[in-house]
């Protein structure tokens, strides 16, 4: 895999991802591989490219309702755990029954692809929980809002995106 500059190479990345990095200050510490597509869900990516699960951040959509109020929530944690969505992000949405966001939504409101989903980009309306262990990560690979790419970046970089909460027990 050959790394190059993300903000250079917006045809590697979803536009929303494009838009956001073009905005954020801290862009010059991303960048971009290509990857096989049907190699971007995680386990397989990391097999083939010899990327270990612990490098790797997951970015999964999480939505629950209180008095008729939807709240969503971009989840980040590394890709060797999970997101306690049952009890950490139901309390931090205060929720009643968090569950994931179904596929056709969270790809329509995102502008990415599924299985591409970043903390890049998404909308301003949702929440952006990212589990502090993510931070500690050297090279975070995340998606790129393309099944096509994958963002290389320094795990403290995710703590420091536009809007993102850092939580510590996000993840399990």
């Amino acid at each position: 895999m050959t790394s190059l500059p993300a903000t250079e190479h917006p045809d590697l990345v979803a536009p929303p991802v494009a838009a956001a990095l073009a905005a954020w200050p801290e862009a010059g510490g991303v960048a971009v591989v290509e990857i096989d597509p049907d190699l971007a869900d995680t386990a397989a990516m990391s097999a083939t490219y010899g990327v270990p699960m612990e490098a790797g951040a997951n970015c999964v959509v999480v939505a629950g309702k209180r008095e008729g109020e939807e709240r969503v929530a971009a989840c980040v944690v590394r890709a060797d755990t999970r997101a306690d969505v049952n009890h950490t992000v139901k309390r931090l949405l205060d929720v009643r029954k968090p569950s994931f966001l179904p596929m056709d939504r969270a790809v329509a409101e995102s502008g990415m692809e599924y299985g591409g989903i970043t903390p890049l980009g998404l909308p301003d309306s949702w929440r952006l929980l990212v589990d502090a262990r993510v931070l500690d990560v050297e090279v975070a690979v995340v998606g790129s809002g393309l099944r096509r790419s994958k963002l290389l970046l320094p795990g403290a970089l995710v703590g420091r995106l536009p809007r993102a909460e850092v939580v510590d027990g996000l993840a399990g």
